[in-house]
């Protein structure tokens, strides 16, 4: 079984991945606190069009698996589209995304605030992807 996926949301998903991360990280919400526990000199003067097409390509990645695991998990247990993307957009956040941020973190002595702060927006990310993908479901032929 294929699953079938709407991939207009997972554009636009992958969009919203991208408009959460300028509002987190701007400096009148978490962007200072963020560059201060990151160690980020924002005069360094280094381009951000590589880590931005980065972004473009893997938040494309994000949300055609999420579309995907959310399509099979509908499959399996039925019910609402949109309450299926957002269990499944957390149980992925938590079982990869925090936890492998926590484990990498904890190895590289990163603060603990940096560490609560980067999952929290990875944890707004997904859920806004879900939010997108469920109520866009695709069109079963």
């Amino acid at each position: 079984m294929i699953p079938v996926i709407n991939y207009w949301a997972v554009i636009i998903a992958a969009i919203s991945t991208m408009v959460v991360g300028s509002v987190w990280y701007t400096p009148k919400v978490f962007g200072n606190a963020w560059m201060r526990l990151a160690k980020v000199d924002p005069n360094s003067g280094k381009s951000a069009v590589g880590p931005i097409v980065v972004t473009v390509i893997v938040s494309l990645i994000s949300a055609w698996v999420l579309a995907g695991a959310t399509w099979i998990s509908n499959e399996f247990y039925g019910g609402s589209f949109l309450l299926a993307a957002l269990l499944t957009a957390v149980i992925l956040w938590a079982g990869f995304t925090a936890a492998r941020f926590i484990t990498h973190d904890a190895f590289e002595g990163r603060p603990a605030g940096l560490t609560i702060m980067n999952i929290a927006h990875e944890f707004v990310t997904f859920v806004v992807m879900a939010v997108i993908i469920g109520v866009w479901p695709p069109a079963v032929a």
